[in-house]
């Protein structure tokens, strides 16, 4: 079997997806993340069925699936009356149509799962890449004045990727005006509300304005994001904390289940929202870009970790059986079948109105990253 010694620089969830992926076509692939350990940041991940038929065939989904909840459905709710305005079926109705349900999970959840999955050579932490130094082999180097040579390398590090940085040079991600709120609180904190397993989305009086709640925890946990808009916040983080007051003050005119769900937040964080239009390409010589490397989105269609989850998987089937020769040919391909897919997925989380009303999701949840057509 013909085997690349890959290097991916970051380990979030595509990073960790691409090395099992592409261990599983037999290459040597090795995740260098820049932490010193994994900590238990962030809060949830919302893997739809698109990226849980993945995941699957990864070979991680059944642990997934022991703390992950199973929202029942994805709701659409007006801001102020509550009247829905979509429903949608999810569960056993997706799991039969899609061939996998939805699974809400917490994002340390998923990445110990992912990182158990992998055996210890295949991460590397303290490792932040710095430059990279076309050749062959390329050469990555680290703040640490260490460097590895490898056949490939791949940019998983993030919107503010040092990878992109070094294959197209330097520029910023564009601020949307827009700062999002992250809080979870105990089921058992707001057993009056229904509803309380399905995702819900509530839709406020502009498109700014968004309160999205879903199950997390086996159902224990609720989650609660929302965004509204604010032009003087810029801090990008998963883990600066924010104002609870601000928060209900923010939405003080919502609904009432949106008001009990607020009222019940013992604490809050808060971050500035960024993104970038689609690249035309992703790669240079033998390098290229996955997940927010290359398309980060806006999180109101839930679909950026799964658009690096699919990615991971294309990128493997693209390099089943390739060896240095062929890589310019199979990152082509690689390009080719996710960039018009990405894209259309980067502007449409960005218009904000993806199933507000009535729509079919099948465009986004049917997709089959393991068997859709490669050029």
């Amino acid at each position: 079997m013909t085997s690349l010694k890959i290097g991916i620089c970051g380990g979030g969830v595509g990073g960790l997806c691409a090395a099992l992926a592409l261990r599983q076509q037999g290459h040597e692939a090795i995740v260098f993340e820049r932490a010193k350990q994994f900590l238990r940041i962030g809060a949830d991940v919302n893997l739809t069925p698109n990226a849980v038929r993945a995941l699957d065939r990864l070979g991680v989904g059944e642990v997934l699936r022991e703390t992950a909840a199973r929202p029942t459905h994805r709701i659409s709710r007006t801001w102020d009356t509550g009247e829905e305005t979509s429903r949608l079926p999810m569960s056993e109705a997706a799991e039969q149509r899609y061939g996998a349900p939805q699974l809400t999970i917490h994002r340390g959840d998923l990445l110990q799962a992912l990182e158990k999955a992998l055996p210890e050579e295949a991460i590397r932490l303290g490792k932040q890449a710095e430059r990279i130094e076309q050749g062959e082999p390329m050469r990555i180097h680290f703040a640490d004045g260490s460097h590895e040579d490898v056949d490939l390398v791949v940019g998983g590090d993030g919107i503010h990727s040092a990878v992109r940085r070094e294959l197209f040079g330097a520029d910023q991600p564009e601020f949307t005006g827009l700062v999002s709120y992250r809080s979870v609180v105990p089921r058992s904190a707001v057993p009056e509300i229904e509803n309380l397993d399905a995702f819900t989305k509530w839709w406020g009086p502009s498109p700014d304005v968004q309160v999205v709640v879903f199950p997390l925890t086996r159902g224990e946990e609720v989650f609660i994001f929302a965004t509204t808009a604010q032009d003087d916040w810029r801090e990008e983080s998963w883990t600066l904390p924010g104002d609870v007051n601000e928060l209900r003050a923010v939405y003080k005119d919502f609904h009432s289940d949106v008001q009990a769900l607020l009222a019940a937040c013992e604490g809050v964080t808060k971050s500035a929202l960024y993104v970038r239009e689609p690249m035309e390409r992703w790669s240079v010589g033998h390098a290229t870009l996955i997940g927010d490397a290359a398309h980060p989105m806006v999180p109101f269609m839930a679909q950026g970790a799964c658009m690096a989850i699919e990615d991971a998987v294309v990128l493997s089937r693209c390099l089943e059986g390739v060896d240095r020769a062929g890589l310019s040919a199979a990152l082509d391909r690689f390009e080719s079948a996710r960039k018009e897919r990405t894209a259309k997925v980067q502007r449409g989380s960005r218009a904000n109105d993806w199933l507000k009303g009535e729509g079919n999701a099948d465009w986004v949840y049917g997709y089959d990253a393991w068997g859709v057509a490669l050029a």
